[in-house]
């Protein structure tokens, strides 16, 4: 857990440059610009890495843009990023799909990423993110720290969202959750995430907090890669 802590905080401070650690399932091209209709404002290998091959979507869907952030719950970078993310998702283009992939480094997070796919499956995502946010973050409850424990404490927080304890401990254990986190766990790999939150961007292109340097750089990213993928589909 230390390794993967320092992973995060090394490649998430948006101050500092990062690289993304190599995976078999792709490869990064070599750097260039790109933007549709138009001069880039961003770099490639510079600003955002090419995924090549390009690599699954999380849900695809005929003429959408899929934004998928990688993430943790329990990553502070993520929690930091929540709102800001949210704010630009309220004035994203209808054709923007937006999907989370936990990343799945470690005991806890992998009970945190069942947590995240009980609620998809649920239904309750959007009542729930934020709360768990600031329970980690906010209430200091870090909702660890493993085993039976953890799984209780899972419980009690569902419960204050309408979700009884069989419906929980049934779905958390179920094998719809067994495969979305097995799938979670082969696509951050496939998209070689470095550390969190990340975003990929229609399983072609990754950013950073550490590539981006800021967030008005980073969002005026996404807005450029999500239009020019917009674009390629039109034609």
């Amino acid at each position: 857990m230390k390794h993967h802590a320092l992973i995060v905080l090394a490649s998430l401070a948006l101050t500092l440059a990062g690289t993304a650690a190599a995976q078999p399932a792709a490869g990064v091209a070599a750097a260039g610009s790109s933007a549709a209709g138009g001069v880039a404002k961003f770099e490639a290998g510079k600003d955002y890495q090419v995924l090549v091959p390009p690599q699954p979507t999380v849900r695809g869907g005929a003429g959408k843009v899929e934004v998928a952030e990688v993430f943790m719950y329990s990553c502070p970078h993520c929690a930091a990023f929540e709102p800001r993310l949210q704010a630009w998702l309220e004035n994203a283009p209808d054709y923007v799909s937006f999907q989370r992939v936990p990343a799945i480094w470690g005991a806890v997070p992998e009970l945190h990423a069942r947590a995240y796919y009980t609620a998809e499956t649920l239904g309750k995502t959007a009542e729930i993110d934020g709360p768990f946010f600031d329970e980690i973050h906010a209430k200091h409850n870090l909702l660890g720290p493993g085993g039976d424990a953890i799984v209780d404490q899972l419980a009690a927080f569902f419960a204050r969202f309408g979700v009884d304890d069989k419906t929980f401990r049934g779905t958390f254990y179920s094998f719809a959750v067994d495969g979305k986190v097995s799938r979670a766990t082969d696509l951050v790999k496939r998209y070689q995430v470095p550390g969190t939150p990340a975003i990929v961007v229609n399983g072609k292109y990754l950013t950073n907090g550490a590539m981006a340097e800021t967030y008005d750089r980073w969002f005026a990213l996404l807005d450029e890669l999500v239009a020019k993928e917009h674009a390629g589909a039109a034609h």
